[in-house]
């Protein structure tokens, strides 16, 4: 699998607005980051089981309002795979370093899924450098996720959120993915696309390339794992004094809008019609939309 799948470079070139595929030695990670368009920096954190290639939609709007610059978290995509740093907290450090090799004091932020939860981290440990947070879909992880049941009763909400158990398995998930990595993709994104097509095949095939080995598959599992110390760490951020922006669908939006204003003084949360997880790809124009009015 992947032989045919366009490098990072040929992708970066493929969007309107001089974007281009770039790497950085910063905080003891490569962190591998497309950038384009011109103004104030606007950094994008992707979430699983994609890569930076989730915002290629959006990219060329926003690039037209700020100097977009999308990033490979740790452990993801182009970035290096150390064996250690997945806390959220520790990958927030990796983007502050980033922002500042490329001399910019003060950023916008956005992120979804994983990268929403870095990103929060950012503005609640470096809000000095923060100008404005959006957050896509995703709130940063707390106590709750501790009620998920392992067995579903009846009432309970779809989804069944069994990835987050699979993904904190030591040794189990490389041995079962590593080659096939497509199955997951088609699994998560068949979950929670309205529109199948929204994702098509030749960007599938983008994000199982970038998890198709067993490094990969492990570096992926580190996001999950950590998971417990990015709880600790959450209890003790304050409120978020930045402007913050959340983006979330249906029955998530009823949650967000509930969860989210605690965390800062100044949150505004929109719904996003006619998608769910993957809104980014799903209803780009409303995503560049909002971004672009919040942040602008």
């Amino acid at each position: 699998m992947g032989t045919n799948v366009p490098s990072d470079e040929e992708l970066a070139a493929s969007l309107e607005g001089g974007f281009t595929s770039e790497y950085a030695d910063v905080n003891g990670v490569r962190l591998h980051y497309v950038t384009g368009g011109q103004g104030e920096p606007l950094f994008l954190l992707p979430g699983w089981p994609e890569t930076w290639w989730e915002y290629r939609k959006v990219m060329p709007v926003l690039a037209e309002h700020f100097r977009v610059v999308a990033v490979d978290i740790r452990g993801m995509g182009g970035s290096s795979r150390p064996g250690s740093g997945y806390e959220k907290k520790s990958m927030a450090a990796d983007i502050r370093a980033l922002a500042e090799h490329l001399g910019h004091e003060r950023i916008n932020i956005a992120g979804h899924g994983i990268g929403a939860m870095v990103a929060f981290a950012y503005a609640a440990n470096h809000e000095a450098a923060t100008n404005r947070l959006a957050i896509i879909n995703t709130t940063h992880i707390d106590d709750s996720y501790q009620n998920f049941r392992l067995m579903p009763k009846p009432e309970d909400a779809p989804p069944h959120r069994w990835w987050l158990a699979f993904n904190i398995v030591p040794g189990f998930p490389e041995q079962a993915l590593a080659g096939r990595y497509r199955i997951m993709i088609d699994y998560m994104l068949g979950l929670s696309l309205v529109n199948p097509d929204a994702v098509l095949p030749a960007d599938r095939e983008v994000y199982a390339h970038a998890y198709d080995t067993p490094e990969a598959i492990r570096a992926s599992q580190g996001w999950f794992q950590a998971y417990q110390q990015d709880i600790d760490d959450f209890r003790g951020y304050g409120k978020l004094s930045v402007p913050v922006l959340g983006l979330a669908y249906g029955g998530f939006y009823d949650y967000m809008n509930r969860v989210l204003p605690t965390c800062g003084s100044d949150v505004r949360v929109i719904e996003v019609k006619n998608t769910r997880n993957y809104m980014v790809e799903e209803q780009p124009e409303t995503v560049a939309a909002e971004l672009t009015a919040f942040f602008g």
